[in-house]
Order: structure tokens, then C-alpha cells, then sequence
């Protein structure tokens, strides 16, 4: 009996191997699932470079940036400058049917697109907070985190919406509008950290240094420029193959991550789109949020310097 078949043009093979291990999921049962939801997945893929996280059978998961050379000639990338690694990388933009189908069938499980656009380098359509509570069964701090970020963006006179992260966290995501320089963006995200740890300095921290956070969510600033979030409605490569799932604000201390499947999403989406029905209209960023981010060094410098400062002192000792 053969498993392979072929939709919208794509071939589909070896469909019924086990996904990734404690995936309680087949390769097939990815494609179904990227299929039931492409009205929604497309449209927050489209015309974005995009990395994604394949699973080969009896391999580590890793992350491609590059599209292959075997890659159809219908699959539409863009070539950019990638900062982190310092080189010129062919992303694909995954736009339609049949791309979203041919990476499913190359086993590509997380979808991370930019947050930027293709012709809009260095222009992020979003800022983004990643919320990391600490090690364990922590989502209920993340939640009680996310939402000293929407009170420090309601005092700020702006509003966003939420997902779970899929793993063990929230992604805030604030639409802003055209035109405004990732600097800007970046000390804007930094100044909304800032403000919502001030909101309880018990719970939240914007720590970069994990033997720094003392226990508390991480409110993590960094996902500007160059990074990539995972995408609303993609799956993880986590136990059970969770999905990054839209919740309305009243309803995330309602839910946990496990909630949200590849089995699960597809039947309690129904005909709707809660990510494009919760996300708010394009927001100016105000003035004083952004001057006050340029005052906060950002994260990774600062902790790269003490880093090195923490690794004299102990040579030294």
C-alpha cells in the first residue's frame, strides 16, 4: 500500500512515518494539518523571508534559512543580508497553497517568518515581546506577565494582541505603522519591557542573563531587526506537536498550551481567524516610549560585556 499522493500540483511522500518522536503525530497528519489551516497560516507567511524547523527521520531538528538548490522553480524567494550569520541567505516566501505544502512534505514543522516584509527591509511591521517564564509548569506566571505588558501599552496609549508561544510562553505582537526605523522599533520594545517589570519587578524581569532572573518571566526584548517569531497557528517541535495559537485576552488565564494541537486547532478554529480577528490596526509609536528605549542599552551587548566582565573576575579569583 503507498502513502504518497499528491495536492494542488505537489507530490506528498512516505506520509504515514511518525512526525518527530513524542509527536503522537505523522508526517501526514502535519500536512492535514497545514492544509486545514492555510486561510489563516498564508496570509501571515506571505511575502515575509521565512526560516523554518524541519525534522528528518533519525536527525536533531534544524533550522533552514537558505532554501535548497532542489527547491521548485514556482517557490518565490528573495535574497538578504542575514546579520547573525553574516552572509547573503535565499529565503523562501512561502505565499500560496502549494509552497506551505511543499514545505510540509520536506518535514518543515515551525514556521518562523520575519517582521518585516521582502521590498520593506528594515521596517517591522510589528513589535514583538516574548514572555519565557522560568523552567517548570510556569504559564500562568507568563500570563499574569502578559498582562502587565497590556497595561504598560494601554498607559502608552496602544494595544496588541496574544498567542501562546507554543512552547511554554506568550508573544505579544503591537501592529505599529508604516515607515518606522527598527532602531526605533527596537528601543520602543526595550521601553515596554522596561515598563511593564517596573508594573511588579516581583514577577517579571527583563534579565537577559538567565542566572540573573531570580526565577521570574523573562521579558524578552530582543525580537527586532533580524529576528524571526514563530508564526500564529504554527506547530512546535514540542512533546504532542502543540501549534502557537491566537487568545483573546480575557480568555489566556482560560487556557494552557497543551490546549492547542495539530489535532485539536483545526476543530476549534471553525470558519474564524482569531489572530487576524484580535490583532488591533497599525498604531503610531509614541515619541517618549521611544526616547526613553534609547536610554536602555540593548540586551544582548549589555549581557555579552558582562559576561566577559563576569569571566575576568572569576579568572582573576
Amino acid at each position: 500500500m503507498t502513502t504518497d499522493e499528491a495536492r494542488d500540483g505537489v507530490s506528498l511522500t512516505n506520509l504515514d512515518q511518525p512526525l518527530f518522536d513524542a509527536s503522537d503525530a505523522t508526517k501526514r497528519d502535519l500536512v492535514d494539518y497545514l492544509d486545514a489551516v492555510r486561510d489563516r497560516v498564508i496570509p501571515v507567511l506571505r511575502d515575509r523571508p521565512l526560516s523554518v524547523i524541519r525534522v528528518r527521520q533519525g536527525q536533531e531538528p534544524f533550522m533552514q534559512k537558505n532554501v535548497p538548490k532542489y527547491a521548485p522553480e514556482w517557490v518565490r524567494t528573495v535574497a538578504m543580508w542575514a546579520e547573525s550569520s553574516r552572509r547573503e541567505v535565499t529565503y523562501a516566501l512561502c505565499d500560496d497553497r502549494r509552497t506551505l505544502l511543499w514545505f510540509a512534505n520536506q518535514r518543515a514543522v515551525e514556521y518562523h517568518p520575519a517582521l518585516f516584509r521582502s521590498d520593506e527591509w528594515g521596517r517591522p511591521t510589528h513589535l514583538v515581546l516574548d514572555l519565557d517564564p522560568p523552567e517548570g509548569d510556569a504559564f500562568p506566571l507568563a500570563v499574569r506577565a502578559a498582562l502587565l505588558v497590556r497595561q504598560a501599552l494601554a498607559d502608552a496609549g496602544l494595544a496588541g494582541a496574544v498567542k501562546t508561544s507554543g512552547a511554554k510562553g506568550v508573544h505579544v505582537f503591537v501592529p505599529i505603522g508604516p515607515g518606522v526605523p527598527v532602531e526605533d522599533v527596537a528601543a520602543a520594545t526595550r521601553a515596554l519591557a522596561a515598563r511593564a517589570e517596573r508594573l511588579d519587578p516581583a514577577l517579571a524581569t527583563t534579565a537577559f542573563i538567565r542566572e540573573d532572573r531570580g526565577g521570574k518571566v523573562f521579558l524578552d526584548s530582543t525580537r527586532a531587526g533580524g529576528a524571526t517569531v514563530v508564526a500564529a497557528y504554527s506547530p512546535r517541535v514540542r512533546p504532542g506537536a502543540p501549534v502557537s495559537f491566537p487568545v483573546a485576552w480575557e480568555d489566556l488565564d482560560r487556557v494552557t498550551p497543551k490546549d492547542f494541537t495539530i489535532r485539536t486547532v483545526p476543530g476549534l478554529l471553525g470558519g474564524g481567524d482569531p489572530w487576524a480577528e484580535h490583532m488591533p490596526g497599525p498604531q503610531a509609536l509614541p515619541a517618549d516610549l521611544i526616547a526613553e528605549g534609547h536610554t536602555i542599552p540593548v540586551a544582548r551587548v549589555q549581557a555579552m560585556h558582562e559576561g566577559k566582565r563576569r569571566a575576568r573576575a572569576r579568572r582573576g579569583a
